[in-house]
């Protein structure tokens, strides 16, 4: 399918979209990027609903039933549906109606963090992602849109506070070590060590295995972006939460 300066002769010049987007959803999605750039048209078809809504089909056709959505972070349209699918089935191997939640919270948390300005508390998101409103909150919290009096987003869905707060802290894991290594990551994950872990209960804080994660970052991949007094800092605190440590973790 690659491109030249005319259409003349091409296959695919006088197929009409139906029939376009019937053949690009059957092409490995690992190729979709480069078909949207051969031409404008099929750019726009890339950007378009209609593609979105017949891959969603086509791939997960369970998921075109009508079903009430837990909230509280937002389904959105079939493109999102589609992208937050893929994740829970190829990133966590999920099935079933909570798979795309997962996803949706996962895109939730890795778009939050990566915000130019400092997200949310991280217990806030936490909870956000398992979907407990906490009233009492909403005037402290810049992403209490997102907090509202449905029941837990995971909880909905026939998971127990032990099996939800799990899930959530396999999606933390899975964010956090794909977000790049530059400098905002660095002072957001300095940022979570730093911060009070005081708003939310269990199971809304964040679980001890994501700690451990945001630590062992800090201290291999970030290490050198530490300032002296910095470092004593988080490596004070890594040691109130775990005992012993590392002993790579040591040595600035």
């Amino acid at each position: 399918m690659s491109g030249t300066s005319s259409d003349e002769g091409s296959p695919f010049r006088k197929l009409p979209d139906h029939l376009l987007i019937e053949i690009f959803i059957r092409v490995p999605i690992s190729e979709w990027a480069g078909i949207s750039c051969v031409k404008k048209r099929w750019a726009d078809l890339f950007r378009g609903e209609c593609l979105w809504q017949a891959a969603l089909s086509r791939s997960y056709p369970f998921a075109s039933c009508a079903k009430r959505w837990p909230g509280p972070i937002p389904r959105g349209l079939s493109k999102r549906r589609y992208i937050a699918l893929y994740i829970s089935k190829h990133m966590f191997a999920l099935d079933g109606d909570v798979d795309e939640i997962v996803g949706h919270a996962y895109l939730f948390l890795k778009e939050r963090l990566e915000l130019p300005a400092m997200p949310p508390p991280s217990g806030i998101l936490h909870g956000t992602m398992i979907g407990q409103a906490f009233s009492s909150l909403k005037p402290f919290v810049c992403c209490s849109r997102f907090l509202n009096d449905e029941k837990d987003q995971f909880i909905a869905c026939g998971k127990s506070r032990d099996a939800a707060h799990e899930l959530v802290s396999q999606i933390w894991l899975a964010v956090l070590d794909n977000l790049d290594e530059n400098e905002h990551t660095f002072l957001l994950l300095k940022r979570l060590v730093l911060e009070a872990d005081v708003f939310l209960p269990y199971p809304y804080s964040i679980s001890i295995k994501v700690w451990w994660r945001v630590f062992e970052k800090l201290f291999t991949d970030f290490r050198d972006c530490f300032k002296h007094g910095d470092y004593f800092d988080v490596l004070s605190i890594a040691k109130n939460k775990f005992q012993p440590i590392p002993s790579v973790w040591l040595g600035y």
